[in-house]
């Protein structure tokens, strides 16, 4: 059948592949694609009971596992729009999310219930905790939710047809939650379907194929390319019931035996940096012999087939995207003919844009147009080639919701979506990415970090009068100018002491902000370093601040 809608996939899949395992825990017993369909119709039998139409946000907030695909489909398939949750999102941005998504209903874990605000779950028609799809009643405390019946009938089935077009929202996702700051991604059937659809001409997968899932189904890159692409061509995915630290994953990985994965640079350069080039240097002939290109590349090629055991000795697509690849580590990969592959985009596209697959990429380039989508460098230098890269293609965001003057900032009338990151081609069409246009700063595993928000809340703080907040060496640091007349105020009447006393205060305020901050922000966002800056940031002639002065 053609399938235009999320509602088809699920529907096409079951039927083309109905007894293939299609979702399930590492060494449990996997539901196959009949039975996700069945069980996504079940879900959508108890959201009609409940009140929940189409048009209506469903969130969900959830550590990754089967009833989250089942819960996202549903909601999809009803013509309702799923706004995932990063389960590492505070309490408050989590408020802020259903707040300013308006959502009536919320799938949440368990052990994430505890981090919905009363206000909220007041608001919320209807609340259910995932693992069993069980009903949670008004008023119930989140330490009583663990024992709740499921209200799942298995064999129920919706009371209505629901015409999804391609072009509905599908899903809303949220680049950050911070008050006053929600960027709300308005995705479409047609952008998630387009996308799964055109990585499947990058990296072809179909029955034969195992994945690993270890990155959060609720960001974008793990929902389309590692969840929504394989269940549209009949592969496995199997999850974690256990956070991914080194043994848990090495015994899973050993199980499973995927032959497709997705991951972000750090996890391959933990590996590196961690356990390969120590190896290497652990003896005076290696570490000589590796300073020389032909063997290194010899011993480069005998490492990465050990580390492909480690992988459990069938990938064929170990896919790095999120962030740059460390250049080093990336060599390594390429003389030891490791099966990886990169790629680019962002959750405003759905979120591919460029890559390529293994064995087919150029070192440090996030590769080549994905098909069906036009890239150009807007206004290059003439020197260097390099600038804004533009986007366009069916995968492009409808906008971000509730925000139209933002969305005119990053989409053209013509259709061209400005990425904000800095790049440039080669002869053969290859990008390459150099950093971003404005601040943004990309964290060590990819995510997004916005400075302004961390600094609006640095500047709520006692005696704070502005921040910059900048990446040094791979560290989030925050430069604070704090207000020096109101603690020479404060000191005043010790005179020759109060120097003293205004530097041992400052110290402890910068320890006190510390704690403040990081209470305050996701985990990605936490800052390492609080620096106390004496004068005021160098501004503009519209007085804002320099940034660039300060990284």
């Amino acid at each position: 059948m053609e399938i235009n809608t999320l509602g088809d996939l699920l529907k096409n899949s079951a039927q083309q592949f109905g007894s293939s395992p299609a979702l399930g825990f590492v060494g449990e017993t996997m539901l196959t694609y009949a039975d996700v369909a069945r069980k996504a119709a079940a879900v959508i039998a108890l959201l009609e009971k409940n009140g929940i139409q189409s048009g209506d946000k469903v969130a969900i907030l959830s550590s990754n596992q089967p009833n989250w695909g089942i819960a996202f489909f549903a909601i999809a398939a009803m013509g309702a729009v799923v706004v995932p949750i990063l389960p590492d999102f505070t309490d408050s941005e989590i408020e802020n999310v259903l707040s300013h998504s308006e959502a009536k209903a919320v799938f949440v874990s368990e052990s994430l219930y505890r981090k919905i605000s009363n206000s909220c779950l007041e608001t919320l028609k209807l609340r259910v905790v995932v693992e069993q799809f069980a009903v949670v009643p008004g008023g119930t405390a989140a330490a009583d939710i663990a024992g709740l019946p499921s209200a799942l009938n298995d064999d129920a089935v919706p009371e209505k047809e629901y015409p999804v077009d391609k072009h509905d929202l599908a899903s809303l996702i949220y680049t950050s939650g911070t008050t006053g700051k929600s960027k709300g991604v308005m995705l479409t059937h047609h952008n998630l379907i387009f996308t799964a659809k055109m990585s499947g001409r990058i990296h072809p997968v179909d029955t034969t194929d195992s994945m690993l899932s270890v990155l959060p189904l609720s960001h974008t890159y793990e929902n389309t390319i590692g969840f929504i692409f394989p269940m549209m061509y009949g592969s496995s995915i199997s999850y974690l019931r256990k956070p991914p630290v080194a043994s848990v994953l090495i015994a899973a990985l050993q199980q499973v035996k995927p032959t497709l994965m997705l991951t972000v640079p750090l996890i391959i350069e933990k590996i590196y940096k961690g356990k390969i080039l120590p190896a290497f240097n652990a003896k005076a002939l290696t570490r000589i012999l590796y300073t020389f290109p032909p063997a290194r590349k010899l011993l480069s090629r005998i490492a990465a087939k050990k580390l492909m055991q480690t992988f459990g000795g069938r990938l064929k697509f170990f896919g790095i995207g999120g962030a740059k690849l460390d250049p080093e580590v990336e060599r390594f990969l390429i003389e030891g003919k490791f099966p990886y592959a990169v790629g680019y985009g962002l959750t405003e596209t759905s979120p591919l844009l460029a890559g390529f697959d293994a064995f087919c990429g150029k070192h440090q380039s996030t590769g080549l147009p994905m098909p069906g989508v036009t890239l150009k460098i807007n206004n290059p230098d003439p020197v260097t080639g390099q600038g804004e890269v533009w986007a366009r293609g069916e995968n492009v965001m409808l906008g971000y919701y509730k925000e139209p003057e933002l969305t005119k900032e990053v989409l053209t009338e013509d259709g061209w979506f400005k990425t904000g990151d800095l790049g440039c081609f080669d002869t053969a069409g290859f990008l390459f990415l150099k950093g971003r246009v404005k601040n943004m700063i990309v964290g060590p595993s990819g995510e997004n970090i916005y400075p302004e928000e961390i600094e609006e809340i640095i500047n709520r703080f006692k005696h704070v009068l502005e921040s910059v907040v900048v990446q040094q060496k791979g560290k989030l640091v925050a430069l604070v100018h704090f207000n020096m007349e109101e603690l020479q105020a404060t000191y005043q009447h010790l005179k020759d002491q109060a120097a003293g006393f205004i530097d041992k205060h400052i110290e402890e305020l910068t320890k006190e902000l510390h704690v403040y901050v990081n209470a305050r922000v996701n985990k990605f966002s936490r800052i390492q370093k609080v620096v106390s800056h004496l004068e005021p940031f160098k501004k503009t002639a519209t007085k804002k601040i320099k940034r660039f002065l300060y990284h």
